[in-house]
């Protein structure tokens, strides 16, 4: 654990200082132990926390990490989260111990409460002007809350004005499903189960194995992203986490209380009865079923492409190059025609979770770490994130940024080890940063997420699928943002979440609810579905749970009001 008080260290080798840094200490510093000037640049070490996991850390040895370091001097000791682990943060506050930088997702509220994060509005304001002009526009989705406007949290895990040209998510098939059935439309549940049907019907085995024709992850909080999730995305919602909000009147009440997200889950314990959906999917671990999907038996699966993306590597890298075909395409599945996807619904800049300055730090140390922030914010320091070095991971050619085909091909085939070692896109979630189909003054976008790259990215068993499909990526087969409306309050699942124990204690106990009784749901004969899920909602509307609910309307009104959205 690190220590309260943020210790100066004299000028000595630094190598020799990394390694004790990573003992216990805060921020230390060549300088003495008067402090800093506010503009040094000599050598420094903050210690970071992140509430996400990140299994390709590889402590700024990577051509990134040295770069950053070179230009500002920092270097940091970065601490991440095992396993979903969502302990570390409460364990902080109760020592009164934390890092100097902190990315604690949904715990904000929690060390705002503790009085652990500095604001950083004057700071933002005095030292970094690079933050200032990127969220120039939405400083107000940065305030905390209507009654506190401080500014704990520099939003990162969305990139200001970001437009997404692909999809990552949806109901996933494999190619090699689609080709031997020519392609068919995947539009409705119906289309999803028939297409698994009739190719599982052929094709009992796979390489010598059983065929699974669909598996899910619902191994701890993964069961929300591969299990519950798709309730309302097939339901023609947006993601608000665990709420459906009403857009007329911001009311919030947990999604599953929707009919039609009964029909949903439904139509699992159907695939369940039928054997359909992998028998093991509510008691296997996710490396159990990334190992599936990596033996390229698993015929489709519904999640978002980040959860299982390096077993879809390990099938784009094999030897086998027929393996290339049981990677996934994407598409809008919905419980019905009358519905549409919403996954591409404009939420504006939602703010939300990102990273911030803990009290550990004096002044001096404050500004030299948002310094270090702006320094990442700077076109500079975007381009080097999110491109690599230039010369050995791209070159500009007729002043166009380009990356060269075996780079590329490493990207695509060799992700986690190419990730590892060159630092790209290691340093996007402590960023403050533009998003996709932004550009910079030179005119080449920030991020290589666009049109041309993404299609180029992509391997041939994908294009030509994209081709059947009179499409050129996969977001081409989604909803467009027009069709879709927009939200006065964001994404809500970005919000922070109420430190009030009415709150905390009532949304705990509804997940605990969720978590038993969905799976049983799911795997109950289908003459017992209905006691089953009916009985959940009756857990799901008692008091407490209401109560909980109307604390979070009020936080949604509350936000339309900061934000000046509302109608």
């Amino acid at each position: 654990m690190v220590s309260k008080k943020a210790k100066w260290i004299a000028p000595v080798a630094l190598a020799s200082l990394v390694g004790l840094t990573a003992c216990g200490g805060g921020a230390s510093d060549s300088k003495g132990s008067g402090g800093a000037a506010a503009d040094d640049t000599g050598p420094v070490t903050f210690s970071l926390f992140s509430a996400d996991s990140n299994p390709n850390w590889n402590g700024m040895k990577d051509d990134v990490g040295k770069v950053i370091t070179e230009k500002t001097g920092v270097t940091l000791n970065a601490e991440y989260a095992i396993g979903g682990d969502t302990q570390k943060v409460s364990l902080m506050i109760a020592s009164g111990e934390y890092p100097d930088l902190i990315m604690p997702k949904g715990d904000t509220s929690k060390l705002v409460e503790a009085g652990a994060l500095v604001d950083l509005t004057d700071l933002i304001d005095k030292y970094a002007p690079n933050i200032k002009a990127l969220y120039a526009n939405d400083m107000n989705r940065l305030k905390y809350s209507k009654d506190d406007q401080s500014i704990y949290i520099l939003p990162t895990y969305t990139g200001v004005g970001q437009t997404s040209f692909d999809a990552g998510g949806g109901f996933e098939l494999q190619l090699e499903v689609l080709k031997e059935l020519g392609y068919p439309e995947i539009r409705t549940l119906d289309d999803y189960e028939k297409a698994l049907k009739d190719y599982y019907a052929k094709n009992p085995t796979i390489n010598g194995q059983p065929t699974i024709p669909l598996s899910l992850n619902a191994d701890d909080w993964h069961i929300m992203i591969g299990v519950t999730n798709p309730a309302f995305l097939a339901t023609g919602l947006p993601d608000n986490g665990e709420f459906y909000i009403n857009p007329e009147t911001y009311e919030a009440k947990l999604h599953y209380k929707r009919p039609e997200e009964k029909e949903y889950f439904r139509w699992l314990n159907k695939m369940n009865s039928e054997g359909l959906l992998d028998k093991e999917t509510f008691t296997q671990k996710r490396d159990q079923y990334l190992a599936k999907i990596s033996s390229g038996r698993v015929l489709g699966t519904i999640n978002q492409e980040w959860d299982y993306s390096e077993a879809e590597n390990a099938l784009k890298g094999s030897s086998d190059p027929t393996m290339q075909n049981r990677i996934y395409g994407h598409f809008p599945v919905t419980l019905s025609d009358q519905y549409k996807d919403h996954s591409f619904m404009d939420v504006g800049f939602p703010g939300g979770y990102g990273i911030g300055i803990t009290t550990n730090l004096d002044e001096n140390q404050r500004i030299r770490a948002i310094k270090f922030l702006d320094w990442l914010a700077s076109d500079e320091g975007q381009v080097l994130n999110n491109w690599g070095v230039e010369g050995k991971q791209y070159n500009v050619e007729n002043g166009k940024r380009v990356i060269p085909k075996d780079i590329q091909d490493r990207k695509t085939n060799d992700n986690a080890t190419f990730t590892k070692e060159t630092g790209i896109g290691q340093y996007t979630l402590m960023s403050p940063h533009y998003g996709d189909g932004m550009k910079d003054k030179t005119d080449n976008y920030y991020t290589t997420n666009f049109p041309e790259q993404i299609q180029s990215a992509y391997t041939q068993p994908e294009k030509d699928a994209l081709k059947k499909y009179n499409a050129t990526t996969w977001k081409d087969l989604f909803p467009k943002a027009d069709e879709l409306g927009t939200s006065a309050w964001g994404a809500a699942y970005n919000l922070p979440a109420p430190n009030d124990p009415s709150y905390t204690v009532a949304f705990q106990k509804a997940q605990d609810v969720v978590r038993k009784r969905i799976p049983e749901a799911i795997l109950a004969t289908p003459d017992k579905f209905d006691a089953i899920y009916d009985g959940m909602l009756q857990e799901l509307n008692s008091a407490d749970i209401v109560e909980m609910e109307n604390i979070f309307s009020q936080q949604i009104k509350n936000t339309v009001e900061l934000w000046g959205t509302g109608k």
